[in-house]
């Protein structure tokens, strides 16, 4: 990966709808080139995907929840386990298995306490993995950035 690609992919973080004539204008290619580059980033799986980003209060759900987990083991299997159970709650929008007394960090989005409530009683809680949750509320979001620093 060179300075050109770095250039792409900043300009693509920016804006992932950008046509590739400006894009290429932008980092100095002429469009082939440069439709060349975005396909070989996407190729080699730098470039995962392409997303939209919501405002999640203006979609009334203005609830953000660290949750922290810890599982009743710490083997292979019981992790492995956990991940496969969560995977589908569509509550939960990051996860990170940690170091430290905590296996997992979850961030989950909801509506309101009522609904968080019930993710915790009829999902998360049922998880046979699980041994205790601690919960965080957010107050308010300081900083959100999806762009990487290249």
């Amino acid at each position: 990966m060179d300075k050109i690609d770095r250039a792409i992919l900043d300009e693509l973080q920016q804006n992932a709808r950008i046509r590739i004539t400006e894009l290429a204008e932008r980092v100095n290619l002429s469009p082939t080139p440069c439709a060349r580059r975005v396909a070989a980033l996407e190729e080699s799986g730098i470039i995962e995907q392409y997303a939209t980003i919501l405002d999640q209060q203006k979609l009334g759900l203005p609830v953000s929840v660290f949750i922290s987990v810890e599982l009743k083991d710490q083997t292979a299997a019981s992790i492995d386990a956990f991940e496969a159970h969560i995977n589908d709650f569509e509550e939960i929008m990051e996860g990170y298995l940690m170091t430290g007394s905590r296996d997992f960090l979850l961030r989950v989005v909801t509506a309101d306490l009522q609904t968080y409530d019930k993710f915790l009683h009829d999902k998360l809680t049922v998880v046979p993995q699980v041994q205790s949750i601690r919960s965080r509320f957010a107050i308010r979001q300081l900083i959100r950035r999806s762009r990487l620093p290249l």
